[in-house]
């Protein structure tokens, strides 16, 4: 398991085990004919965390590959799609409870489940290992700015605070 000591201001694991898809910040693993699907400890830490979270289909339903699936209000409006197509099973304590997300990203902090046909098995491959992953998050705001300073770290961000705390103020 990779451990990120300081991610804007946490300390945020990647286990080995899991697949990622890199874009939507997902954790993906394979459990029977299913495959699990939750956001990443690092995701939920750059989001804000989750505050709400709406589904999008039904229980039960088949959904596309690419299909959006959940909605969820974290620090700014999340769609969170499908990886692959499948019957979908959502997690009922994360809309019930949201918080578990955090608590417990990669047990029972999962969003859905997705039961896929054997030919898409090969699918689970076109995800990231944990070592990639691992390697995109070096160009966020969690690693560049890993004691979770306000005002972020951008160009802008600098520019913006470097010129208010050098304005010289007037008063009366």
């Amino acid at each position: 398991m990779a451990i990120i000591e300081r991610f804007l201001g946490q300390r945020v694991s990647i286990p080995d085990e899991l697949r990622y898809d890199i874009k939507q910040g997902l954790w993906v693993k394979t459990d029977g004919v299913e495959v699990v699907i939750g956001l990443t400890e690092p995701a939920l830490v750059l989001h804000g965390g989750v505050n709400d979270l709406d589904w999008l289909v039904s229980e039960g339903e088949v959904v596309r590959e690419n299909q959006d699936v959940i909605f969820a209000i974290t620090g700014k409006i999340l769609y969170i799609s499908a990886p692959f197509a499948g019957r979908i099973s959502l997690n009922s304590e994360a809309k019930q409870r949201p918080a578990c997300l955090k608590e417990d990203p990669y047990r029972r902090g999962w969003l859905f489940r997705l039961a896929i046909d054997a030919g898409q098995y090969r699918a689970l491959f076109r995800l990231a290992s944990s070592g990639a992953y691992l390697e995109s998050l070096k160009e966020t705001d969690g690693c560049k700015n890993p004691e979770g300073r306000k005002g972020g770290v951008s160009g802008i961000c600098k520019a913006v605070y470097s010129g208010i705390r050098a304005q010289k103020m007037k008063t009366s």
